[in-house]
C-alpha cells in the first residue's frame, strides 16, 4: 500500500505536479502542423533543465522487460494508446495526440497528460478526445474518503461505453508521490463498491485511455509504443489527485490547464 501523504508533504508534491502541468502549457503553442514530436521533446528538455531546474522522470526509465525510455515526453498520436516515442515524423492536419510528462522535483513525482488536436480532426476524433476528458473528470468526482477505487472505474467505463467507445484494460492509473508508479492500481473500469477504500492522504493518477474501436492493444517492437489492435483512434487525459478530508484536490494545475466540464462544476 502506498505511503499516505502527510500535511507536511503536500507543498512538495503540489510543486512537482504543477511544474509538470507548466510543461504542457509551455508546449501548447508549438503543437501544430509540420512540427515533429522530436522537436517537442527537445523543447521539453530545454525547459526542464533551463527554466524549471527539475529532472525528467522518463529519460532512461526502464522497468524490467523494457529498454530505457529515450525521451522526456510520451507523444501518442492517433491509434497510439500510450508511451509513444518522439521521432522526426511531422504532425499533420487532423492528427490527435496525447502528450504525457512526468518530472521529479525535490524527490516528488509530478505526472500529467493532455490531448492536443492538430488542425481540424474528424468529428469522431474530437468526440473521442472530449469523452476521455469528461470521463477523467467523472472519475475524479468520485474521489472522497470512504469511496472505493471501483467507483472511479465504474463511472468512467459507464460513461465511455454510453458514447460508443471502449476503455483500455491493459493500462491504468497508479499511485504517485515519492515513487513514480506506486500502489494502488487505478483501473478505469470496474464495479461500484469494489477495490480498496480511499482514505485521506492517498495520491494517485486518473488517466483513462479510451479507444474508438475495441479495447485490445499491442506493444510494438520498440518495447514501448502501445497501439490499438484494430488501428482505431485512442485518446487519454490525466491528472494527479490527492484524497482530502472531504473530497479531492487536483494537483496538476497550471494557468493553462483546461477547467472541468460544466456538469462537474455544477
Amino acid at each position: 500500500m502506498q505511503i499516505l501523504l502527510e500535511p507536511s508533504d503536500i507543498s512538495g508534491m503540489k510543486a512537482a505536479c504543477e511544474d509538470a502541468a507548466k510543461i504542457l502549457d509551455f508546449l501548447t503553442p508549438y503543437v501544430k502542423e509540420g512540427v515533429t514530436t522530436k522537436t517537442l521533446d527537445n523543447l521539453t528538455i530545454e525547459y526542464i533543465n533551463d527554466v524549471l531546474h527539475v529532472q525528467s522522470a522518463t529519460i532512461g526509465y526502464g522497468p524490467k522487460g523494457h529498454p530505457p525510455f529515450p525521451s522526456s515526453i510520451c507523444t501518442s498520436i492517433n491509434n497510439v494508446v500510450c508511451h509513444g516515442i518522439p521521432n522526426e515524423k511531422q504532425l499533420k492536419n487532423g492528427d490527435i495526440m496525447n502528450i504525457d510528462v512526468t518530472i521529479i522535483k525535490d524527490g516528488w513525482f509530478g505526472d500529467t497528460s493532455r490531448m492536443f488536436l492538430i488542425g481540424e480532426p474528424s468529428l469522431r476524433a474530437k468526440l473521442l478526445s472530449e469523452t476521455a476528458f469528461e470521463a477523467m473528470w467523472l472519475g475524479i468526482s468520485q474521489v472522497k474518503p470512504g469511496a472505493h477505487l471501483g467507483d472511479i472505474g465504474f463511472a468512467i467505463q459507464n460513461y465511455v461505453q454510453s458514447k460508443g467507445f471502449s476503455v483500455v484494460r491493459d493500462y491504468c492509473g497508479h499511485g504517485v508521490g515519492r515513487v513514480f508508479h506506486d500502489d494502488p492500481m487505478v483501473l478505469h473500469y470496474g464495479k461500484k463498491g469494489t477495490g480498496i477504500e480511499l482514505v485521506e492522504g492517498l495520491t494517485f493518477t486518473i488517466e483513462p485511455m479510451i479507444n474508438a474501436g475495441a479495447y485490445q492493444c499491442k506493444v510494438l517492437s520498440d518495447g514501448w509504443t502501445v497501439v490499438t489492435k484494430d488501428r482505431s483512434l485512442s485518446a487519454q487525459w490525466e491528472h494527479s489527485i490527492r484524497v482530502t478530508k472531504d473530497g479531492y484536490e487536483v494537483l496538476t494545475l497550471s494557468d493553462g490547464v483546461r477547467p472541468p466540464p460544466e456538469f462537474i462544476k455544477s
